[in-house]
């Protein structure tokens, strides 16, 4: 069965919004090293793991935003949604934080439903195929 063209479009464009705030979380994170290390420190996560973190978020965002091995990029974004969720923002008694909790449990769904679905034939994933 083939999709409609605005379905490409979609997940094309959905692929857009969901890498842009780790593109840009990621990149920030290279220019703030020492702040970041001393926040994840804070609430108990090895700083030594932020190269990692850089990793998933500025390699996995941009491998959505292409489309490329974007099934398993989505997969590695959906974990890192839940276990920053978990990790940083389950705060019961902190609407803010309970707030920040909810949208990452909520980008780890889409992700899912990415990494499910695919990127579609507007990606890089869709032209090597082709190859």
């Amino acid at each position: 069965m083939t999709h409609p063209i605005h379905c490409d479009l979609g997940k094309l464009l959905g692929r857009v919004l969901m890498s842009l705030i780790f593109i840009s979380a990621g990149w920030s994170k290279i220019g703030g090293y020492e702040g970041t290390q001393g926040y994840m420190e804070s609430a108990g996560v090895p700083g030594i793991l932020l190269p990692l973190v850089i990793l998933v978020e500025l390699g996995g965002g941009l491998a959505v935003l292409l489309g490329f091995f974007t099934r398993w990029a989505a997969l590695a974004l959906a974990v890192f949604c839940f276990a920053s969720a978990a990790l940083f923002h389950y705060v019961p008694g902190d609407q803010a934080q309970m707030i920040s909790f909810m949208k990452n449990i909520t980008i780890a769904g889409g992700f899912l439903i990415l990494a499910c679905a695919g990127a579609g034939k507007l990606s890089l994933d869709n032209y090597l195929r082709g190859k």
